[in-house]
C-alpha cells in the first residue's frame, strides 16, 4: 500500500523536478555548442551544461533535507549531474506512491556509472595508463641538466614520473630534443609509458632588464653565532679563455691574466683590494690548468681591474689586475607608498619622472588597455601596487603592499594585471614557431595564459594545419579571465580529443586573490569533472621538499589533496627525485581514503577497538 505523501516529500519532488527542467532547458539553449563537440566528448559537453544549470541555484537547503532522509544530497554528482537528480526523484516517487512521470532520458546521456568511467577513459587517453599502485599520475618539470643527463631522466621515471613536462619558455629545441630522447629510451628499455607535455610560453607579462647595478664578484664566508668562521670561501682564479665546466667547484670565480696563473704555486697568497679598498688575502690550495683554487676567511666585493699581488713567503712574486667581472643588477627596492614607473620600452627614462625608479614591461599591449585605479602585482604577488596614471608609453604605479619593510624587484619578474583585459591572444609568434617542434615530438601541448574560447580554437586550428588534430591539449587556467570564461573555454576544448585542464595555482592566486584561491581551485575541479576532463594539480606542490630535501607540514597536506585530480605536477629542484618518491608514497596511501572529493570508507586500524583493553573493562 503506498505511503502517505507528506508535504515535505511533495515539496522536495517539486524542487527536484524544477531542477531537472532547468537542466533540460539549458541543454536546449546550448544545443549548438553540444553538437560541435567531437563524438567522444559530446556526453561530457551535455553533462557540463546540466551541471551548470544545477549550480545556478543555491542547493544547500535541499541538500540538508535530502541528507536528513538518508538520500543522496547531490554532492558528488559532477560526472553525472542529471542522472543524480533523476535517481533521487525515482526514490521519492517510490516512497510516496506517486506515479512516476520521468521523461525519457536524453539520447547520449550518462548514468551514475558511466560518468566516472568516461573521465577515467579521457585521463588514460591524455596522460597514459594508470600507474601501478595509484590512480593519480605524477608530472615533473624538467631542469636544464636533464638534456645532458640520461641518468636523471631514468631515475625520475623509476621513482614514479608518468609525464615529463618541458617548458618552452626555457632552453632551446636542442635541449628539448635531448630530454625527450632520454625519456623515449627509458620507455623502450623499461616498458614504461611516460608521456611528454610541452608547455608553450605564451604572452607572459614580465619586467624588463634592470640596468642599474655593478660589475662585481662577491663571496661570503660561513660563520657561527659568535662570528667565528666555520668554513672559508672558495674562490677560483681563472684565465679568461678557460671553461669552468671541467674545473673544481668554487663559491666565486675571478678572471685573472694567464701570466699570473703560470707563476702560482700551492701555498702562495694572493692579496687583493676589494671595492672598499680593503686588503683581502687568498691562500692557494689547488692548482689546475688555467686556474687555481684559493680560500679566504673574509667576505669581499671585488670590482673589475682590482689590484692583485702574488706573494710567496711574504715576498712579492708578481703583480697584476683582475679582468672584467660580470654585471650584477641591483634590484629596485620598494616600500609601501613608493612610486614606480612602468615603461613601454627598455632604457626609456622619462624626464618628468627622472627621480622615480623605472622598469620596462615585456608586453606593450598593456599600455593601451590598463586603466587608472586598477591593481597590479609583481613577482608572484609579493609586491602589490595600484595604477595611478596611464600614458601611451608609461604607467605611474603607487606601491601599496610589499609584505615586509621593503621588497626587491628584479628583471624577468612576473607582472599580473587581474582587472585588465589585455586583449592579446594566448599564442605568440614564438609559440607558433615552437609548435612546429612540439607537434613533431610531444604527446601533449600546454596552452599557457588561455583567457577565452577563441584561444583554444586558434590552437586547434594550428594543430590541424600541422596534421596533428589528435595531439593532446592541456588548458592552463591561470588568470581571472580564464576562470570567468571557464565553461565556454571547456565547451570549445571539447571539440577535440584528448583534452585536460591544469590548475596553475601560482598566477591564479595572484589574479583572483589568495583568499579566494581555495574556492576557485575547487570550482575548476568540479567543472572539469562535469565535462569528464582530467585535471592536473600544479604549482608549488612539495616545493620546499624539492628544493631543500625537507617538506613543510602544509605542503604535505596540499600534496595529499592532489588525489582529487588525475595528475599532480612537481617543479624542478635539487631534491626532485626524493620529491617524486615522497609524492608517490602519499598518493598511494591517500587513494584508499579519497576518490575525487568523495571520502572512501576503507577499514581503519584505529577503529578495531579491543574491548578487553578498554579503560572500563
Amino acid at each position: 500500500m503506498p505511503l502517505h505523501t507528506t508535504p515535505q516529500i511533495r515539496s522536495l519532488l517539486a524542487t527536484l523536478k524544477e531542477l531537472r527542467e532547468s537542466c533540460l532547458s539549458m541543454e536546449k539553449e546550448f544545443e549548438a555548442s553540444i553538437a560541435e563537440a567531437c563524438p567522444q566528448s559530446r556526453r561530457g559537453a551535455r553533462n557540463l551544461v546540466h551541471y551548470l544549470a544545477m549550480r545556478q541555484v543555491d542547493l544547500r537547503d535541499l541538500q540538508g533535507q535530502l541528507s536528513a532522509m538518508g538520500l543522496s544530497s547531490l554532492g558528488h554528482s559532477e560526472s553525472s549531474a542529471l542522472a543524480g537528480i533523476e535517481a533521487v526523484i525515482t526514490i521519492l516517487e517510490s516512497v510516496s506512491g506517486e506515479k512516476p512521470n520521468n521523461p525519457s532520458p536524453p539520447e547520449g546521456g550518462v548514468d551514475l556509472k558511466t560518468g566516472p568511467g568516461l573521465l577515467a577513459e579521457q585521463a588514460e587517453h591524455l596522460l597514459g595508463p594508470v600507474p601501478k599502485g595509484r590512480d593519480v599520475r605524477i608530472m615533473v618539470t624538467m631542469p636544464s641538466e636533464a638534456a645532458q643527463s640520461y641518468e636523471l631522466v631514468r631515475t625520475l621515471i623509476e621513482a614514479g614520473m608518468d609525464v615529463m613536462r618541458v617548458n618552452c619558455a626555457h632552453d632551446s629545441s636542442h635541449e628539448w630534443e635531448l630530454m625527450i630522447a632520454h625519456m623515449r629510451r627509458v620507455n623502450q628499455e623499461s616498458g614504461r609509458h611516460c608521456k611528454v607535455l610541452m608547455d608553450l610560453a605564451g604572452p607572459k607579462l614580465r619586467t624588463g632588464p634592470i640596468h642599474r647595478g655593478h660589475h662585481v664578484v662577491r663571496w661570503r664566508v660561513d660563520k657561527d653565532g659568535r662570528g667565528n668562521v666555520v668554513a672559508p670561501a672558495r674562490i677560483g682564479l681563472v684565465a679568461k679563455h678557460a671553461s669552468l665546466e671541467s674545473l673544481p667547484s668554487a663559491d666565486a670565480w675571478l678572471p685573472v691574466p694567464e701570466i699570473l696563473l703560470r707563476s702560482v704555486r700551492v701555498g702562495d697568497s694572493v692579496q687583493i683590494r676589494d671595492s672598499q679598498k680593503k686588503k683581502r688575502r687568498l691562500t692557494v690550495i689547488q692548482k689546475a690548468d688555467h686556474a687555481c683554487i684559493c680560500t679566504c676567511e673574509q667576505g669581499a666585493y671585488i670590482l673589475s681591474r682590482a689590484e692583485l699581488l702574488l706573494l710567496r713567503d711574504g715576498e712579492k712574486i708578481a703583480e697584476s689586475h683582475a679582468g672584467d667581472v660580470p654585471f650584477i643588477e641591483e634590484p629596485i627596492r620598494l616600500h609601501p607608498g613608493d612610486s614606480l614607473v612602468l615603461t613601454k620600452e627598455e632604457n626609456q627614462l622619462l624626464a618628468q619622472h627622472h627621480n622615480i625608479p623605472h622598469v620596462a614591461c615585456t608586453l606593450p599591449e598593456a599600455f593601451s588597455t590598463a586603466q587608472a585605479g586598477q591593481p597590479v602585482f609583481f613577482d608572484d604577488g609579493k609586491i602589490e601596487g595600484g595604477i595611478r596614471e596611464v600614458h601611451p608609453d608609461h604607467m605611474l604605479i603607487e606601491i601599496v603592499h610589499t609584505g615586509a619593510r621593503e621588497a626587491k624587484l628584479g628583471s624577468a619578474k612576473g607582472i599580473n594585471l587581474p582587472e585588465t583585459d589585455l586583449g592579446v591572444a594566448a599564442m605568440t609568434e614564438k609559440d607558433r614557431h615552437d609548435l612546429d617542434f612540439v607537434a613533431e615530438h610531444a604527446d601533449i601541448v600546454g596552452l599557457s595564459f588561455v583567457r577565452r574560447p577563441e584561444d583554444v580554437v586558434e590552437l586547434q586550428k594550428e594543430l590541424a594545419a600541422r596534421g596533428k588534430s589528435g595531439l593532446g591539449i592541456i588548458l592552463k587556467i591561470e588568470s581571472r579571465q580564464a576562470f570567468d570564461q571557464l565553461p565556454f573555454i571547456l565547451l570549445a576544448a571539447l571539440r577535440q580529443q584528448p583534452v585536460g585542464v591544469m590548475v596553475a595555482r601560482g598566477d591564479l592566486a595572484v589574479e583572483v586573490g589568495f583568499e579566494r584561491l581555495a574556492e576557485v581551485q575547487e570550482e575548476v575541479l568540479w567543472l572539469s569533472e562535469a565535462a569528464h576532463l582530467p585535471v592536473i594539480w600544479a604549482t608549488q606542490v612539495l616545493e620546499t621538499l624539492a628544493k631543500t630535501g625537507i617538506p613543510t607540514r602544509a605542503e604535505v597536506t596540499d600534496a595529499a589533496m592532489g588525489v582529487r585530480a588525475e595528475c599532480v605536477m612537481l617543479n624542478k629542484g635539487e631534491h626532485i627525485v626524493d620529491a617524486v618518491r615522497f609524492l608517490d608514497h602519499v598518493l598511494h596511501h591517500m587513494q584508499a581514503h579519497h576518490l575525487k572529493k568523495r571520502s572512501m570508507l576503507r577499514r581503519l586500524a584505529v577503529a578495531q577497538v579491543n574491548h578487553a583493553a578498554s579503560p572500563g573493562a
